[in-house]
């Protein structure tokens, strides 16, 4: 019998981490030298969410390697495994799902905390940037077939943070081998 899945807490306490303000502060330099290189917010925009994308399809591996999750068996609790355990293990915040639509293929991720925000105000030139696209990239990448988008920003005076995730297209695992029967 497989290993029973890991807490949120737990996963959190097992996974090698730095400090919080080094990230955060690194990842504000890392948004900074793209404003200075790119000049275009919205180019910024798309390159954090590559980046995160990049960053996602790596993570899961990582995510399925330590949580002991099994199989997820559709959309929503898939969701629920990102928002409870993924944002847990690896930014030390749980997430809310909520707002599912009536096919149970697009929810709302809605974090209260965000650590990449601490220390930053957006000047008035910088109005349209998406300071933390890389988090949706990050989900889009783990999950693959999904858009993500931004509804709400606290670093534009709503409430919290919120991603709108739509599964576009599920696709069929498949195993690389055949089993001998």
């Amino acid at each position: 019998m497989p290993p029973a899945p890991k807490s949120g807490d737990a996963l959190f306490a097992s996974v090698d981490r730095v400090n919080a303000e080094l990230f955060t502060l690194t990842y504000g330099a890392i948004v900074r030298q793209l404003l200075t290189d790119l000049e275009e917010v919205e180019e910024v925009n798309k390159q954090l969410d590559q980046m995160g994308y990049n960053i996602g399809t790596r993570l899961v591996d990582e995510f399925l390697a330590k949580s002991n999750v099994s199989r997820c068996v559709d959309f929503k609790e898939t969701a629920d495994v990102i928002a409870k355990l993924g944002f847990k293990m690896f930014l030390g915040v749980t997430a809310t799902v909520t707002n599912w639509d009536v096919e149970g293929t697009s929810c709302s991720i809605v974090l209260e905390d965000n650590p990449l925000v601490d220390f930053v105000e957006l000047p008035d030139t910088c109005q349209g940037l998406q300071y933390c696209n890389l988090l949706s990239g990050v989900i889009r990448g783990a999950l693959e077939m999904t858009e993500v988008t931004w509804v709400r920003d606290m670093l534009r005076g709503d409430d919290a943070y919120e991603m709108r995730v739509k599964l576009i297209k599920q696709v069929p695992e498949e195993y690389p081998y055949k089993d001998d029967d």
